[in-house]
């Protein structure tokens, strides 16, 4: 086992939580079962692993071999890092019929065609998702097994997750994904989070969500909290109107979990009152807007159904799960003067 194979067996031993270890390495099915028995899972994690490290050693692994065990565990943690989406656009036709092993072939021989020294490893999910580990090098050195690059592609669907990608090899990436999925072209769908299966879920729609309707619906089975029956009597039907509104703006039950939703403003100053500095000029005032919170959707529907924040709800807080993206540029609208404001799609730098 060479210097670079220890080392990432090492790092990934340390990741891997010991209540987990046994059933991670009867996954990754490189220790024999006589050496799995032998594992003693009551020592210290530093002996522990040196066990595990010579037991390896024993059977002469490398780094293909180690990186299929940190393959693993991120497969089954997959909310270690940050993911970002994208989305395949302009389909050919047989698109949708893209098939696993083709798609393996096809990539790999793509990505191999635009740089020299790259690893990469593709296994299936039990979800149906495919993942994919891809170790950077470039025309001088070895591929860095410590800073991967990971991505998650559903073969029937338009979507994409990456991530820990840097901008140098983005082209690489995308054009090696275009052309194994046989689509025409990539794009940021400006969409991201810790939580791979929010982002997945919110962009797929794979959530229950509502529509907005005149009619106002019985809330009996959403269980709403028990307030003071005057009160309940008296504001009934207001208090049903902001429910129903947050839940057309956030969807019902369990929502994706996304921890931020930003927007940058490109837009003038209209203030007054002694602030020439800002208002003079035409150059657009800029500036960054950043919602954050451990469950975002869920905060901003609690704020509209407890009456914190007024309804109806602004289009720039609704766009987050009707257009299924956490990133917003607005700016004013060039033909219309300076007093309208539009989302702009450009995607973050």
């Amino acid at each position: 086992m060479g210097d670079v194979a220890r080392t990432l067996l090492q790092r990934t031993l340390r990741k891997i939580p010991t209540g987990k270890l046994e059933e991670t390495l009867k996954k990754w099915a490189h220790l024999s079962r006589r050496q799995q028995q032998s594992v003693n899972y009551t020592q210290s994690k530093w002996i522990l692993h040196e066990n595990i490290v010579s037991l390896c050693e024993e059977n002469g692994l490398t780094t293909r071999h180690v990186s299929e065990l940190e393959m693993i565990y991120c497969m089954e943690n997959p909310n270690l890092g940050t993911w970002r989406a994208c989305h395949l656009t302009d389909a050919d036709e047989d698109a949708t019929s893209v098939e696993l092993l083709s798609f393996k072939e096809q990539f790999k021989s793509h990505l191999a065609e635009l740089i020299r020294n790259v690893s990469i490893k593709i296994k299936k999910h039990d979800n149906g998702a495919v993942w994919i580990r891809i170790a950077w090098g470039d025309n001088f050195s070895k591929p860095n097994h410590f800073k991967p690059t990971y991505v998650v592609h559903d073969l029937q669907t338009p979507y994409v997750f990456i991530s820990n990608l840097k901008s140098k090899h983005k082209p690489l990436l995308y054009q090696g994904l275009v052309l194994a999925t046989k689509h025409g072209s990539i794009k940021d769908a400006h969409l991201s989070g810790r939580s791979l299966h929010a982002v997945r879920d919110l962009l797929m729609g794979h959530y229950q969500q509502s529509f907005p309707t005149n009619h106002l619906r019985p809330l009996q089975e959403r269980n709403p909290p028990i307030t003071h029956p005057n009160i309940e009597k008296e504001h009934k039907e207001h208090a049903e109107k902001r429910q129903q509104v947050a839940y057309e703006a956030f969807g019902e039950g369990d929502i994706p979990k996304l921890e931020t939703a930003t927007y940058t403003l490109e837009t003038r100053f209209r203030g007054g009152g002694g602030m020439d500095t800002l208002s003079d000029g035409e150059k657009p005032f800029r500036t960054v807007v950043q919602f954050a919170s451990t469950s975002l959707l869920e905060s901003l529907r609690h704020c509209v159904s407890s009456g914190i924040a007024e309804a109806p709800v602004s289009p720039l807080l609704s766009s987050i799960t009707q257009k299924g993206r956490n990133y917003f540029v607005i700016t004013d609208k060039a033909d219309k003067g300076h007093n309208a404001t539009t989302q702009n799609s450009r995607a973050k730098v």
